[in-house]
């Protein structure tokens, strides 16, 4: 056997040996049983599926998962007994945690009811999809009311209630079929006293939405727009009493004073020469 063989002989051999070895360690090292330290855990409820604003949460609803201690949940609940039959007070997302901030209490039901805050009152209003901010006035935005009411002739329009928040958008029917491109309603949380407002600005006119950024919280001051001086180009009519704070002030009538006719100047008096003789001398004098 010459050299170039017995190098060929041992490399063989040598690759065998390690081929062996290295399947006899991975195969005693799958054998060993993996081992996991126990990570202390509690149960949250979460929501098995997005649920809608005033749903009320079914058993096939919700679900239990482990959920480390070491990162606590606040306001977590975990037994699906105290989620059951209650209802949302906000939306809630798929396999999100359902916490008691987003649950209305077991004796105020489901609906949009329990989500009106004390004090406060729902209100729809009907909208079209130029009137509804072309379906961006959802729930959560914040929008201002203008009011167009026609008077004799004429047309006012102006910003009637403003920074008021949409509660929710459509019809029930609207959304479980998920028509947000054929929304009829916007409802809307107001006082009593607005409420009344609307409701009378509705019944003689028409109403418009106007979308806001919610962190603008300045109330817009505005004299309101008229046809006729929106027509004309400016504020073409007769002045008319201005409320301010106290009484109102009375328009102050300018009088126009009419130039008096030149009078013709006097004509001057007539002028008589005469003829003097004094002593022999003959003097002119003029008489008038």
């Amino acid at each position: 056997m010459d050299r170039r063989t017995r190098t060929f002989v041992v490399m063989a051999v040598a690759v065998v040996s390690a081929t062996v070895a290295s399947a006899s360690v991975y195969r005693a090292v799958t054998r060993v049983p993996a081992r996991t330290a126990p990570v202390p855990h509690s149960y949250v409820v979460l929501a098995s599926r997005a649920l809608p604003l005033g749903a009320q949460v079914e058993s096939s609803d919700v679900m239990r998962i482990a959920w480390p201690e070491s990162t606590p949940l606040p306001g977590a609940v975990t037994r699906l007994e105290d989620v059951v039959g209650r209802g949302l007070i906000t939306p809630v997302g798929d396999h999100e945690p359902i916490t008691e901030a987003k649950l209305a209490p077991r004796e105020a039901g489901a609906g949009l009811a329990p989500t009106i805050p004390a004090g406060m009152r729902a209100i729809s209003v009907r909208v079209n999809e130029v009137i509804g901010v072309a379906g961006f006035a959802g729930a959560g935005a914040h929008v201002d009311v203008v009011a167009t009411v026609r008077k004799s002739g004429d047309a006012v329009s102006r910003v009637l209630l403003s920074n008021i928040p949409v509660l929710t958008t459509g019809t029930r029917a609207e959304q479980e079929q998920k028509h947000d491109d054929k929304l009829s309603v916007v409802t809307l949380i107001v006082t009593p006293a607005q409420a009344e407002r609307i409701a009378l600005a509705s019944a003689e006119g028409s109403l418009t939405l106007m979308l806001r950024n919610p962190l603008d919280q300045a109330n817009p001051i505005t004299p309101g727009a008229e046809l006729a001086a929106l027509m004309g180009g400016g504020d073409n009519r007769a002045p008319r009493l201005v409320a301010t704070t106290g009484a109102a002030q009375p328009v102050q009538a300018v009088a126009r004073v009419r130039p008096t006719p030149l009078q013709a100047p006097a004509a001057p008096a007539a002028v008589y020469t005469v003829d003097v003789i004094r002593a022999g001398k003959l003097t002119r004098e003029t008489v008038q």
